[in-house]
């Protein structure tokens, strides 16, 4: 079995395995024709549950074959141009050679003894993402594995920031169309989700400044704590992105810990013509950035950036097997002593990479080709008599809804959105996301391939009107 071992004497053994995984995964790519097959669970779960994980193939090739069938063959592939739904970017070739080199020689990024250049490749990453975001000179942050873990971790500092024994009192504030894992966070800090005040957006899904206003001055006044706010800059469902000046003005007035977001929107921070939208995040405390959403990186790469590097201390734990008190004195940089992770990939390595081959200027004006889809998508949808399109784009998303002619009840409506959304799904053809927009079911379009056209995007809507007119005439037949 230590012929499995990666070292020098299987070196070879190693490039000839990765190699011939390399090529049927470029010989998949190259042939595939559509972004999912339409498999169902019903027909893919019974080929995975046959499968003996007591019984070893012994053999790479073998395994490789078997892969095709429980994995590669019905794998959703988010290169696909016609892959539209979720915050899924199909990613750069230089940030894969990064992942490839990474995971062969696996470093840890929580100790120097563990990791020693790669410790410093991510210090450097994380002082260039902060200084893109205008953070200042004594701002700081560590890779996380996404925006989840990023929000929750700023939280967690915001709340040890407020310095309030009795967490009852303690209010969080963010939009309506904020991320879920704000309320999450607060479940998990002990909070509770009533501690998160959701504040109304307006027409172009915007949190409201002067509700918020509103909103922070009632809790001061019942004896409540603002410990935190989270401006939003690029929502989930629709781009939108929070007016951060107003928000950070109102943060520092209520003395609450102003963080942003940024998981979707970061790829601004690179954009060579739409940068000034993220205007006022040089003014927040925290920021959360997801690099495999919009700088077209693998999951994970992602990073939370702080304003002022020394409120990471409350992520701080020594243990003497570790990172003992004495290695900060000796002025050992060792990454678990910002992180809540202990052992952590050396994710930085994929966006080094795709910065010193790219540049930054490259990766934004791949972000700006599908914000300008989105705007070129807005178009058709507009001038569309078949479809109701929600607000304008700010980033790549769009929200519309197919709305049938004649008087055909609301929920009707619904259940055919819904419908088209699944067959188009089913059929394998494309994939779109789907959410609720005041209590109806709408559709999305998650832009974030320079690859996908608007004939690509008419082509979808005109199967999307094809499958719920089929699903309203049978309805119809049928009553």
């Amino acid at each position: 079995m230590r012929s499995h071992l990666l070292n020098d004497t299987t070196a070879e053994s190693y490039r000839r395995s990765v190699t011939e995984g390399v090529e049927r995964v470029a010989r998949k790519l190259a042939t595939t024709r559509g972004p999912f097959t339409g498999v169902t669970p019903a027909e893919l779960a019974p080929v995975v549950d046959a499968v003996d994980l007591d019984r070893p193939l012994g053999d790479a090739s073998a395994a490789l074959d078997e892969l095709e069938d429980v994995y590669l063959r019905d794998a959703v592939y988010f290169h696909h141009p016609r892959y539209l739904a979720h915050l899924n970017c199909p990613v750069v070739i230089p940030a894969v050679l990064g992942e490839a080199v990474l995971s062969a020689v696996n470093s840890s990024l929580d100790t120097w003894d563990q990791s020693a250049g790669a410790t410093l490749i991510e210090r450097k990453l994380i002082a260039w993402t902060a200084a893109r975001a205008g953070l200042g000179p004594l701002a700081d942050g560590v890779f996380t594995s996404g925006g989840t873990q990023s929000n929750l971790q700023a939280l967690l500092l915001a709340r040890e920031e407020a310095g309030t024994a009795d967490l009852s009192k303690l209010r969080i504030f963010s939009s309506e169309c904020s991320h879920f894992s704000v309320q999450k966070s607060a479940t998990l800090l002990g909070l509770g989700r009533d501690a998160v005040v959701s504040v109304p957006v307006d027409g172009n899904r915007r949190m409201q400044s002067v509700v918020l206003a509103a909103e922070l001055e009632t809790c001061r006044a019942e004896g409540l704590v603002p410990m935190a706010i989270v401006a939003t800059a690029g929502t989930t469902d629709f781009g939108s992105i929070d007016p951060m000046p107003e928000i950070a003005a109102l943060a520092e007035e209520y003395g609450a810990w102003m963080h942003v977001d940024a998981a979707y929107g970061c790829g601004l921070l690179a954009s060579p013509t739409r940068r000034h939208l993220l205007d006022g995040i040089e003014r927040a405390d925290s920021v959360t950035i997801d690099y495999h959403k919009s700088f077209f990186q693998p999951v994970s790469s992602s990073a939370l950036l702080v304003r002022d590097g020394t409120s990471l201390r409350h992520a701080t734990y020594h243990a003497d097997y570790l990172n003992p008190r004495r290695t900060v004195a000796e002025k050992i940089p060792n990454q678990v002593d910002k992180s809540l992770q202990t052992t952590r990939r050396f994710d930085a390595l994929k966006l080094w990479m795709t910065l010193r081959v790219m540049g930054a200027d490259g990766i934004g004006e791949l972000f700006d080709e599908v914000c300008d889809l989105a705007r070129a998508g807005h178009g058709l949808l507009a001038a569309d008599p078949r479809y109701d399109v929600v607000v304008e784009p700010q980033l790549s998303t769009l929200v519309y809804r197919y709305v049938p002619d004649g008087a055909v009840a609301p929920a009707e409506i619904d259940r055919a959105n819904l419908h088209a959304r699944k067959a188009l799904f089913a059929s394998g053809e494309a994939v779109v996301a789907g959410t609720k927009v005041d209590g109806r079911q709408y559709l999305k379009f998650t832009l974030l391939n320079p690859e996908t056209t608007v004939a690509d995007i008419a082509a979808v809507l005109d199967l999307i009107a094809g499958h719920a007119e089929q699903y309203l005439g049978e309805n119809l037949v049928h009553a």
